[in-house]
């Protein structure tokens, strides 16, 4: 197959993937690739022979490819530093974006910047992307952005603006008890009992001050009762996000909620929000971070 037709190709470069999207002139998605070389595993100057092995039969000699990459790949241990933007802020674009220099002549590479706060402190790299192409189909929303993941961003959003965030490592929390700590004797399925983890929710958002304690209890019952793995997983699961809704009340309560993310995640923070009288909606992270990378691409798309 050939793209004769690729306008820009739109990079999503994590710590451990690299997700493209050859996208036409008209923004239409003609091809998605994938590769397991993340920015974890590699150097500076080994990213752009990555990316040209991605996208090899793309170029072609004479003519100059734009690609436009976010996500960490703009951290300082990435490909070149990007420099965050400061919130309140919009949504960061080309303006404000990084142009890398590259051997390969055919190629036009640029990197976004993250995100910024300077009180209470804290940063993203990636999501900005994908509120940016939320707020391309979205304009007028005002209210709150959750995206959940390994950091889950509670972002305020008004006037097509970033006013302000809060990050929450609450999939790292449960990815770290559920495999390296005590639990992960208890918590060894995939399977997740579903109304185990809304009662968990409820109780930590009740008692935040006890679920240190509870967390134990999930072992304890392990060994006394011989409670099911899909029980004791939907008990550490509910615990855990029970304690960041009670932290971030004051984001969700009485606004408009959007979750971006994979719907399965966002599936339980929707069920969990709604079981708290506040409903919302779920959009998928991949089409808005293709979506974000197409906006900014219309700033410098005439730019040498």
């Amino acid at each position: 197959m050939t793209f004769q037709n690729a306008a820009l190709v739109a990079v999503d470069w994590g710590t451990t993937n690299l997700r493209a999207a050859v996208l036409d002139e008209a923004g239409s998605v003609l091809d998605k690739r994938a590769s397991d070389k993340g920015m974890g595993q590699l150097v500076p100057d080994e990213f752009e022979p990555v990316l040209v092995d991605l996208i090899w039969d793309l170029l072609s000699d004479g003519a100059v490819l734009p690609v436009i990459c976010s996500g960490m790949v703009g951290a300082r241990q990435g490909w070149q530093e990007a420099p965050y933007v400061s919130a309140p802020c919009k949504a960061a674009g080309m303006e404000q974006a990084m142009q890398v220099a590259t051997s390969d002549p055919r190629l036009s590479v640029w990197i976004l910047p993250g995100v910024s706060q300077a009180k209470p402190a804290d940063v993203m790299r990636g999501e900005e992307t994908q509120i940016a192409g939320f707020l391309s189909k979205f304009p007028k929303f005002d209210g709150v952005l959750c995206l959940p993941g390994t950091h889950t961003k509670w972002v305020r959003i008004s006037a097509e603006e970033i006013v302000s965030f809060q990050t929450f490592m609450t999939g790292e929390m449960f990815s770290l008890l559920s495999t390296q700590s005590v639990l992960r004797h208890s918590v060894g399925a995939d399977a997740m009992d579903i109304a185990t983890f809304n009662e968990a929710v409820s109780d930590a958002m009740s008692r935040p001050q006890a679920v240190a304690s509870k967390l134990f209890s999930i072992r304890a019952e392990t060994l006394l009762a011989d409670i099911p793995e899909e029980v004791a997983r939907g008990r550490l699961s509910g615990y855990l996000l029970g304690l960041e809704l009670s932290a971030s009340r004051p984001y969700w309560l009485g606004m408009d909620v959007a979750l971006i993310g994979d719907p399965a995640l966002c599936g339980l923070y929707k069920d969990a929000l709604e079981a708290q009288g506040c409903p919302s909606r779920v959009h998928d992270a991949s089409d808005l971070t293709v979506a974000g990378q197409w906006a900014a691409y219309q700033s410098i798309k005439d730019t040498p």
